[in-house]
């Protein structure tokens, strides 16, 4: 029997009629065997999530104020999912402990993991499946950095003895037993890590959308979905700000080879998105898989005569920023101009002090540091072999009346970067879009 491991995310996973939904999904196909649970996430756009009252519980204790009003919150959102679905459990127990750990000022990283760790004993509960427990399969080492090959090797002999199992996302433990929980896209991590220990033939990512979209909804107006990508198409715009999965996420399954199918819990018979190491099959007659941007950046501009032929000139300046702890984005450059794109949070307290150590460093005839940069990634395999793409993408930019103000590509052709002024991000964005989708 093959095996599938599933995550469910916190939207799917915020009420008993969603946990009604999961269960019609897990109980469809049997070698769906492993699923990995979230804390229970907003029922409304009024709702507050279950571990951000958590979170509210800590910040509390701190400041020695009550947390009776909240906590009895947090309980009772549990106890409606229980009674809601006519389960024969009690977490009381469970809550005692948990309030009693908070009231004595447990760790912060304990107390969050708590709505993933009763989300998942509630979830096994309903679907009659044993209930893993991550703190004994998935570890951290002493610096707080994941111990991936420990994980594997435990929490696959672990997963051996249960056939059927549910796992809390979001944590681990550390060395010394203590609680430690993932720092971003936490119960997506946990998804990975599981497929890959459970030796998994597919990594099912549960979500509220029907698969990886080309384009920010928000900002283009039903954007397609994207049916295949790969890896690296995935790792580049999640680094450029598409949310629907973490790229830190997607390691410990593309380290093992599993493809991971991003699914919609409402939309169950919606294909969604396959994520894949390779693929042959194009990215559509779209040519590009998806667009993704970010806004916050700043460029440093350098101009110098001669400076191509002036050894070691990059270097100094990155010697520069390196010292004041700034990591550079992009670097696009001519014969005689340099320019660092930079995050502005990065520089905005350090623009004096970076301008005078590059002046000491290189002598820059020109010197400036230019802030409202938004990056913009246009992403696609196949756009290496399609002729005219960059100039597309221009075409796209100009008719939406946004002026370029910086131009990258990857040595792949895997990507086509540019940065434009953050009032234009959106016009530019919209425009790319409409002219390879519309």
């Amino acid at each position: 029997m093959s095996v599938k491991v599933l995550k469910f995310g916190g939207s799917s996973l915020a009420d008993a009629e969603h946990f009604r939904k999961v269960a019609a999904i897990v109980k469809s196909e049997p070698d769906r065997r492993y699923v990995v649970a979230s804390a229970p996430g907003k029922r409304n756009s009024d709702d507050e999530k279950v571990t951000d009252m958590l979170y509210k519980c800590y910040e509390l204790t701190r400041e020695d104020q009550d947390i009776d009003n909240i906590f009895f919150c947090i309980k009772r959102r549990y106890d409606k999912i229980i009674n809601d679905l006519g389960l024969d459990l009690s977490l009381d127990k469970e809550f005692q402990r948990i309030k009693m750990a908070i009231l004595h000022h447990a760790g912060r990283d304990y107390i969050a993991s708590r709505g993933e760790y009763l989300n998942a004993i509630v979830l096994a509960n309903y679907l009659g499946f044993d209930f893993v427990d991550a703190e004994k399969g998935i570890f951290f080492c002493d610096d707080g950095t994941f111990d991936a090959e420990k994980t594997n090797s435990v929490l696959s002999k672990i997963l051996e003895k249960h056939e059927y199992a549910v796992i809390p996302g979001f944590y681990g433990s550390m060395p010394n037993g203590t609680i430690k929980t993932f720092t971003r896209g936490g119960s997506d991590f946990t998804g990975s890590v599981v497929a890959r220990a459970a030796r998994a033939d597919l990594y099912e990512n549960w979500t509220d959308v029907s698969g990886f979209l080309m384009a920010d909804p928000r900002l283009v107006k039903n954007p397609k979905v994207i049916e295949t990508i790969t890896y690296k198409e995935l790792r580049e715009l999640a680094y450029m700000g598409a949310t629907v999965l973490h790229e830190d996420a997607i390691f410990p399954v593309r380290a093992a080879g599993i493809p991971i199918n991003i699914k919609n819990t409402n939309r169950p018979a919606d294909k969604g998105t396959m994520i894949v190491k390779e693929t042959d099959i194009p990215a559509s007659k779209d040519v590009i898989t998806g667009i993704a941007g970010k806004k916050g950046f700043s460029t440093i501009i350098l101009e110098k005569d001669m400076m191509n032929g002036e050894l070691g000139f990059g270097r100094r300046v990155l010697d520069v920023l390196m010292n004041n702890r700034i990591l550079f984005e992009h670097i696009p450059s001519s014969i005689d101009t340099l320019s660092v794109v930079v995050s502005t949070d990065d520089i905005k307290d350090k623009k004096l002090i970076v301008a005078e150590e590059i002046k000491k460093a290189v002598h820059p005839d020109y010197i400036s540091i230019d802030d409202g940069i938004a990056l913009i990634a246009v992403v696609g395999r196949d756009m290496v072999s399609s002729i005219g793409t960059a100039y597309r993408i221009f075409k796209g930019v100009a008719e939406a009346g946004v002026n370029i103000r910086m131009i990258d590509q990857g040595s792949s052709e895997l990507n086509i970067i540019i940065g434009v002024e953050e009032k234009d991000y959106e016009a530019a964005i919209q425009g790319i879009y409409n002219e390879f989708v519309r």
